[in-house]
């Protein structure tokens, strides 16, 4: 049985940056990195906002860190104690993930005895606007106590500063901040109000980049002085008056109280842990490992709107300008899917509401149909660059294609929005504009096909697939089935107006579309196994390339920084691949294909994979599930599983800092417990499981979401029970 708790419980100022992402909460509003409370910018310290974006200059448009108003820390007799300007005597950080709430304690020794300082906090779970602390100092003698709590205007920015200017004002007692955006000139407004369980001698504001009340105590040994915060966020994208709001909403949790407010946000939890906690009997470190990345997924869930959706780095800061890639479709949509549909449609709205956006980018390269952000942001603006690298030996810029070249993006909102319908019955989200979506898609994919003189075989040239070091090849075999997939669904998609004799907006003739879709659909090449070896050639030319193994190739290597791929990478020119390309597409079309083939494949391409991406390892698990090979398996899923919670991975991709949370690794160690080791699949309106645990697995126990019904799995001795609850 699993503690639910996560704990780090000695101080090293190396691991600040990990530990942000480590003991991460938030609510899908927004996210507050796992750093003290008294840290500053230097530290990484962010509070992320989710769907809002500012750019300076020519450097990268990204999301907003809002001013930081958990800000405190304490002096006592005069001295400051606070990390990281000096050493504690134990410090403890940890994260009840099962409640999203972050604490730490750490003690410092002084020459008169012990102080100690306690910290708990969460982003509100019942009211997204919401962020409460509880702020804890007890010594054990006598002294001048100073607490200092408030504002922090000083905002770590990757690509900033985002504002302007900050506004400080003092209504009554509630201290607020109000921040100017550079780009869109948006607002953002934070409020704090406190409360504290003693006396103050004296409290007094002050200001300095900050907005800081400094509280002043007689402090009495073995007493234990607590405050407590009341924090609310609003923006100008939520509301009118973003300052009223917040004000107004900020005196309410006040009255309210902590302890109120954390039972109610504990219920929440309660609620949402209902239909999604996994119960593995038999492997402490895989249930605890599943259940914290099933933790991060609720930690981002835009539950509070119904067209948004989830950045690759989910909501631990900037890092990848907080966009949207295709990460969320292919690696988290079906842990939303069987937990949360209405999720999973709010995910999927946005992208129909970014159809615009797709279609203008399509056009801006001389292409028809919709070209979907490999980097998407608001509105589906691509945020990606040309020069998405920099060379660590020049120090200038690289030109990388992903913007582009790996035009599969667009396949990928098609295969989320027909699993949706498939899953759920609900039809809706085609009438919705769903149906344009994947027309327009086809339409794209439709304008890129290109044929030989004398051949009938429509080809996809000039693109990168998943592996992203072999860039602009030729017939990439994952793009090219998802292209047929995508004409196979736009033709789904005309039969099902045809039927059900709706009239889309738009004057599009269906039968010249299903004429071509289906011509498409039967004529675009997809690279079949090899007579002899059975192995797919992950695209045109591949089986030529130099077949060296990893460990070999990193011994070229100049700096550990270089990128592998691009035109001089150590990679390019040979069959080592960043992650999961062909086996990727082995696994959505598992049923195309033998077993035999899958497994021949596996074997082949996993020396070369260098796993480069959070998002490879699970495709491998799940592959080798279905080939029977569980315990093979099992290590990837761990890889999957536990990133965020043992650190390491790429910090950097060349010089640019890439660091943060993996959901879409957490995504992927779900699909690989539920789909992989659990084995489920949907047939014919029911839910049928093939089981393929690991050894050591004892049972299995969890929930899915199916046509709108609730089922119950329990896993034994590989089988399968499988109940309807709701």
């Amino acid at each position: 049985m699993i503690s639910w708790l996560i704990e780090e419980n000695s101080y090293d100022k190396d691991k600040i940056s990990a530990n942000g992402n480590k003991f991460l909460i938030g609510n899908g509003y927004l996210g507050i990195r796992g750093t003290l409370p008294e840290y500053e910018k230097d530290q990484f310290v962010a509070i992320n906002l989710s769907g809002i974006y500012d750019q300076v200059g020519n450097a990268w448009r990204e999301p907003l860190n809002a001013p930081n108003a958990l800000f405190t820390y304490v002096e006592f007799d005069g001295q400051e104690y606070r990390l990281p300007n000096g050493e504690p005597s134990t410090n403890t950080l940890a994260l009840d993930y099962r409640y999203g709430l972050f604490k730490s304690k750490s003690s410092f020794g002084t020459d008169k005895g012990r102080l100690s300082i306690e910290v708990e906090r969460f982003a509100s779970m019942v009211n997204e606007h919401c962020i409460l602390m509880k702020y804890s100092v007890t010594s054990d003698y006598d002294g001048e106590l100073n607490i200092y709590t408030g504002i922090d205007g000083e905002v770590w920015d990757i690509n900033g500063p985002h504002y302007d200017e900050i506004r400080y004002s003092i209504q009554e007692d509630v201290l607020i901040s109000n921040a100017l955006t550079h780009e869109n000139k948006d607002r953002v407004c934070v409020s704090e109000k406190i409360k504290y369980n003693f006396e103050a001698k004296k409290e007094k504001v002050e200001k300095d980049n900050k907005l800081v009340r400094k509280i002043s105590i007689d402090a009495k040994k073995g007493f234990t002085y607590e405050i407590y915060k009341f924090i609310t966020v609003y923006t100008s994208k939520d509301c009118k008056n973003p300052i009223e709001e917040s004000v107004t909403l900020v005196r309410n949790i006040w009255d309210k109280g902590y302890f109120k407010l954390l039972e109610e946000h504990k219920r929440e939890w309660d609620k949402i842990w209902d239909t999604s906690e996994i119960i593995i009997d038999g492997d402490d470190k895989a249930e605890e490992g599943i259940n914290y990345s099933i933790y991060h997924l609720h930690s981002i869930a835009p539950r509070h709107s119904k067209s948004l959706s989830i950045p690759a780095r989910g909501l631990s800061g900037q890092t990848y300008k907080g966009a949207i890639f295709w990460d969320t479709e292919m690696f988290m949509l079906d842990f939303f899917l069987n937990t949360e549909p209405d999720v999973a449609k709010t995910l999927l709205k946005y992208r129909i509401d970014t159809l615009e956006g797709a279609m203008k980018k399509a056009s801006f390269y001389g292409y028809k149909g919709a070209f979907y952000a490999w980097e998407s942001q608001e509105n589906g603006y691509d945020a990606c660059s040309d020069y998405n690298v920099t060379d660590v030996f020049t120090g200038r810029p690289m030109r990388t294609y992903f913007k582009d070249k790996q035009i599969h993006i667009s396949s990928a909102i098609v295969y989320g929005i027909m699993k949706y319908i498939n899953r759920t019955g609900d039809y809706d989200l085609i009438t919705e504009g769903g149906y344009k979506v994947i027309i327009e898609c086809a339409n794209f994919y439709h304008n890129l096909l290109l044929t030989k003189v004398g051949s009938e075989v429509y080809e996809l040239r000039d693109v990168i697939g998943p592996d992203e070091y072999h860039e602009r090849v030729n017939n990439n075999a994952y793009t090219n089935r998802m292209a047929k997939f995508t004409f196979e669904s736009a033709l789904d998609v005309i039969k099902m107006i045809k039927e059900n004799k709706w009239k889309p907006e738009e004057e599009y003739s269906l039968e010249e579309l299903e004429s071509k879709f289906e011509d498409a659909s039967c004529k675009i090449y997809i690279p079949k196994p090899e007579d002899k070896t059975s192995i797919i050639p992950q695209f045109d030319g591949y089986e030529s390339l130099e077949d060296i193994e990893i460990n070999r190739l990193k011994e070229r290597l100049l700096n550990d920084k270089e990128y592998w791929g691009g035109a001089y990478g150590i990679a390019s020119d040979t069959k080592v691949i960043k992650q999961a390309d062909v086996i990727t597409m082995l696994n959505l079309f598992h049923k195309e294909y033998s077993e035999e083939v899958m497994l021949k494949n596996w074997q082949y391409y996993e020396p070369r994979t260098e796993h480069g991406s959070s998002l490879s390892a699970c495709m491998y698990a799940l592959v080798a599930c279905k080939c029977g090979m569980p315990d093979r398996a099992y290590p990837f899923f761990l890889k999957s599983a536990l990133p965020d919670i043992l650190g390491g991975g790429k910090q950097w991709a060349g010089l640019i800092y890439i660091g943060g949370t993996h959901p879409a690794s957490s995504g992927g160690a779900y699909m690989t417990v539920v789909e992989g080791f659990g084995g489920i699949y949907f047939e014919d309106g029911v839910v049928k499981a093939r089981p393929c645990m690991p050894e050591g697995w004892k049972s299995l126990k969890f929930k899915v979401s199916y046509l709108n019904k609730l089922y119950q799995v329990n896993i034994e001795n590989n089988k399968a029970d499988i109940k309807q609850i709701q």
